[in-house]
């Protein structure tokens, strides 16, 4: 675990039925983050959108608009490609994909399947740090924000209080909310990893090889 620095994921979706998209990803990395988000065709001036937020970003912001779910996913393949290094980095999210379920990583899974779009994660580890909180005393708290404010509990970007806010966020194309929301929970993610890094045993990070077995 030393050797490899976590690189947070977090995914936004319409809804959570089998016709909802993914409205937002984001990564968050040693350096900063990058944010890819699904306009539904809208326009979106993405200099302006991408400075409203960087103050937040705690290091470098990278913002791609996209007019569509298949666009976003090719996009968010092309940075994993890019900056993404299996021998130096980990992929890590909260309830992204445990050995019993997970939401972010399924989804994007079968959307990539819908649009036969490459898996973006070939050759990347992973750890969930769902599997990972209950090596700490948080009163059982199971959700990343509890999670986080007992932990660390620092302030963040997040304008919403439940994450079913970022649907209307989506339809309502308030476009500079719903990338704060998805910021703070990569920002959120990739600190209780570094924390985890520090406090935790190797072995209970239980981690597996995301790429599929005939690559």
């Amino acid at each position: 675990m030393s050797d490899l620095a976590p690189i947070a994921f977090d995914i936004e979706t319409s809804g959570f039925d089998s016709e909802s998209v993914i409205t937002v990803a984001g990564l968050a990395h040693e350096l900063g983050s990058f944010l890819i988000v699904n306009t539904a065709g809208q326009e979106v001036e993405a200099r302006r959108l991408e400075s409203s937020i960087e103050c937040h970003a705690g290091g470098q912001l990278e913002l791609a608009v996209c007019p569509n779910e298949q666009s976003l996913l090719e996009t968010l393949g092309d940075f994993a490609t890019d900056h993404l290094d299996g021998d130096r980095h980990y992929l890590t999210a909260f309830n992204g994909e445990t050995w019993k379920g997970g939401f972010d990583l399924p989804f994007v899974r079968t959307a990539c399947v819908s649009y036969q779009v490459e898996w973006p994660f070939p050759d990347m580890a992973y750890a969930d740090m769902f599997d990972i909180v209950d090596r700490f005393n948080t009163d059982k708290e199971r959700d990343l924000v509890g999670v986080y404010d007992q932990l660390i509990g620092r302030e963040t970007c997040d304008p919403f209080e439940e994450s079913s806010e970022a649907v209307d966020a989506f339809e309502n194309g308030e476009w500079e909310a719903l990338l704060c929301h998805n910021l703070a929970d990569i920002r959120r993610t990739r600190e209780i990893a570094t924390l985890a890094g520090e406090y935790v045993a190797s072995s209970d990070f239980r981690m597996k090889n995301l790429s599929p077995p005939d690559r």
